[in-house]
């Protein structure tokens, strides 16, 4: 990998000489021992994290292979597609309140995070959201269930995306409202709209995949919202309802 940064300053330090080739400043790259340390650094790194990572997925990683699912890491089972990995969320589901390896857990979050763990993965994935205290894998949390949430966790979400510690991963929980087919969830978008950008437009999107017709007024009013990505959420809605500004 070539670090841009040093090529760059090496370039300008001699900008007033005969301009150099990038291969001519990778050879010198090749040569200068603080940029190989840093290259030996960071595979060192990469072997440290595999490693890791495979002592602490090798549970399910046999659980896995057990039922014919012979893989390196979770995250691989994403190249199967539904046919052929579908008969693997039970098990993703065991394993993932077993895992505690932060990397490990976000390959399965991902791996969960599919139509097909539908129904029996939004409960599951509730629960972790509700135990853990890393935004990161909130957030990874979040973003599956915005894909697997319905009805069955309706109260769930109301709950979680109004709890303002929540943080961040308010705003795919809000588009996980849209899922749903309780209209519940349109007077709950709407409030969502008054509680501030982080997760303004993020409601709006909800509205917009319920193609909440009755929120018409409050869509036209987030058409002015002064931040422009929401605004055009707020147009996109509305011609999903079929009508123009009013």
């Amino acid at each position: 990998m070539v670090d841009r940064v040093r090529v760059f300053a090496m370039s300008r330090d001699r900008s007033r000489d005969t301009p150099k080739s990038a291969a001519e400043l990778m050879a010198e790259l090749q040569k200068d021992p603080e940029y190989q340390a840093r290259i030996q650094r960071l595979e060192q790194q990469k072997r440290e994290n595999a490693a890791s990572y495979g002592k602490a997925a090798e549970p399910i990683l046999r659980a896995l292979g057990a039922i014919g699912f012979s893989v390196g890491t979770v995250g691989e089972l994403l190249r199967h597609g539904r046919r052929n990995y579908r008969a693997a969320i039970p098990t993703l589901l065991k394993w993932l309140p077993q895992i505690s390896d932060r990397h490990v857990k976000e390959d399965i979050i991902r791996t969960l995070s599919v139509p097909w763990a539908k129904p029996a993965a939004a409960r599951v994935l509730i629960d972790e959201f509700r135990k853990t205290e890393d935004k990161g894998i909130r957030w990874a949390l979040a973003n599956g269930l915005e894909v697997v949430a319905d009805d069955t966790v309706f109260d769930e979400i109301v709950e979680l995306v109004r709890d303002k510690e929540c943080g961040m991963a308010r705003q795919m929980l809000a588009v996980a409202l849209g899922n749903m087919k309780d209209r519940r969830a349109v007077a709950v978008l709407v409030d969502l709209l008054g509680d501030g950008e982080e997760v303004a437009g993020h409601a709006v999107m909800g509205l917009g995949k319920l193609k909440a017709s009755e929120a018409r007024v409050h869509l036209n009013a987030m058409t002015r919202h002064p931040t422009e990505w929401i605004r055009d959420e707020a147009i996109k809605a509305l011609k999903g309802l079929g009508t123009g500004l009013s």
